[in-house]
């Protein structure tokens, strides 16, 4: 059966606390979770012991964020093989569990392959999935160090394009530490210009119905001091009008062969926003969620969330006796559409910062060079 405890951390500072880990007490190995739907009222770990724990702590976003994902579904083989559980089996419940997420599949593939090849080679149980977990603990690596060259990358084309520093950036749902094993994506472009002295404001959407914004982003930019002012998602428009916004800073959760960018949605109407006032609209995000077996963005799957997060003001630490335990905020009945996801055409986006370099502007071809090794990085700033 599945196994998700939960007990709630004393004691330690949100910025000590990973958002992912891998345990092995006596016991047996363990993945520990930071459980994000608590946050920012309590930090609280989910603590799974096999497969399916995970796969629910995927789908109710216990655990979320494109390259964390990657990280988890690679753990999550890894649990599956060091605890004797049927791996394929595992593999595929978990690149079911949010479908849109390209770095998911990508994580649980590369444990996956990394196991098999060791049993393909005459290798026992226990030595497959040792090099599965070696293959995860190595794809937590590089995420943190890819997070600090998109970092670097991001913010050399912010002076770029902005000179004279003072950046007012927009950013949308949460793209730092806690969707990493860095310092994450977008949130970590503009923490690298908060240390530099060059932000002079972050504002935050809100991002509804589930609040990534005012629980999550709001949450890490309090931690890290910088100055941020949260806002309700259907204010960005004035915001623009009134000349506040220098650029907008989001992730992605996959990206397509022609440039296509799915991320929160929301996303979408902020780049026709950025389009129509002159501001640069760039997306930040690992190579890995650069997908080149999805054409182009009508070939995204995008995820259908269920209704009550519309319908319901919920938190995980509320009950109140509502579908999803939350309070109902519309009547009974209520039809309800909800995708995850919206996608960003290739026309509307500045630029795409990776760990590999700055593709802009973005075209198949410039995205195919990317995954070839063949554009330069800019220099850091």
């Amino acid at each position: 059966m599945a196994d998700q405890d939960a007990h709630t951390v004393e004691g330690r500072h949100a910025t000590e606390l990973p958002a992912i880990r891998w345990e092995e007490p006596p016991e047996g190995p363990v993945l520990v979770l930071l459980d994000q739907t608590r946050l920012p009222a309590e930090e609280v770990e989910l603590v799974c012991t096999d497969a399916p724990a995970l796969v629910e702590a995927i789908r109710s976003l216990a655990v979320r964020g494109a390259p964390l994902l990657g990280i988890a579904g690679a753990y999550g083989v890894a649990l599956a093989a060091a605890r004797g559980f049927d791996v394929d089996e595992a593999a595929f419940a978990l690149q079911g569990a949010r479908p849109t997420a390209v770095n998911l599949s990508v994580g649980v593939r590369r444990a996956q392959a990394a196991h098999r090849a060791v049993l393909t080679e005459g290798g026992d149980p226990q030595q497959a999935a040792a090099a599965a977990l070696a293959a995860a603990l190595a794809l937590h690596r590089e995420d943190a160090e890819a997070s600090a060259r998109m970092a670097g990358h991001g913010l050399a084309l912010l002076d770029e394009l902005l000179p004279g520093g003072g950046h007012r950036i927009l950013t949308h749902c949460n793209t730092g530490s806690l969707v990493s094993g860095g310092e994450g994506t977008a949130f970590a472009v503009a923490l690298a210009a908060h240390r530099k002295g060059r932000l002079r404001r972050l504002w935050v959407d809100e991002t509804r119905p589930l609040l990534q914004g005012a629980r999550l982003t709001a949450y890490e930019a309090a931690r890290s001091g910088m100055a941020y002012t949260l806002l309700t998602d259907n204010a960005a428009g004035s915001l623009f009008a009134a000349g506040e916004v220098d650029a907008v800073l989001i992730g992605a959760d996959r990206i397509a062969a022609d440039g296509s960018v799915a991320n929160k949605v929301g996303s979408y109407p902020l780049a026709v926003l950025a389009r129509y006032h002159h501001v640069p609209f760039i997306v930040v995000a690992p190579v890995t969620t650069v997908d080149p077996d999805t054409p182009d963005g009508a070939s995204i799957e995008v995820e259908q969330r269920p209704g009550f997060e519309v319908t319901e003001i919920t938190a995980a630490w509320v009950s109140i006796g509502g579908a999803g335990g939350g309070v109902p905020v519309a009547p009974l009945g209520t039809q309800v559409y909800n995708p995850a996801f919206d996608v960003t055409p290739p026309e509307l986006v500045t630029a795409i910062v990776t760990e590999a370099g700055v593709v802009s502007p973005v075209t198949a071809a410039a995205l195919a060079d990317l995954l070839s090794g063949q554009v330069a990085q800019p220099l850091e700033a």
